[in-house]
């Protein structure tokens, strides 16, 4: 089988997380720069055997879009351009930066370590990952 990317899209970072290559367990894979994200997939999707792509899309508790989601649109668009072979998928990423600090508190990260950005970013996608995999998992 192949692996599933996902991606926590920001402004400024960007954090990576990866299934195994049975789909089953969500793993974080880096934080990187959002100007380095283009290069980084080229040489990732390369190396790894990925078919889709899960990409936290941000919507209000109503369903209605936030402020970033234009930002998520356009890089939905590139991606697709960019790479028309995977199947690009969009998961809610509702509450996962909350999520993700909670995890790490619960996990005993050191309160310095919970500051880095970085950190929580990469969690951030482990966490939409893993919601992907539960609704797949869950539909019929």
């Amino acid at each position: 089988m192949s692996r599933i990317l996902a991606v926590d899209y920001g402004s400024r970072r960007v954090g990576l997380a990866v299934t195994d290559p049975q789909q089953i367990i969500a793993s974080p894979l880096q934080t990187i720069a959002t100007r380095e994200l283009m290069p980084f997939l080229k040489k990732y999707l390369l190396e790894e055997n990925v078919k889709q792509v899960v990409v936290g899309y941000p919507l209000k508790d109503d369903g209605s879009p936030t402020d970033a989601t234009p930002l998520i649109e356009a890089f939905l668009k590139k991606l697709s351009f960019e790479f028309p072979k995977l199947r690009i998928h969009t998961q809610d990423e509702s509450y996962t930066s909350r999520m993700a600090v909670r995890s790490m508190i619960v996990s005993g990260v050191k309160k310095k370590n919970r500051k880095k950005k970085s950190n929580l970013d990469k969690i951030s996608a482990t966490l939409i990952l893993q919601s992907f995999l539960e609704d797949i998992t869950l539909s019929p």
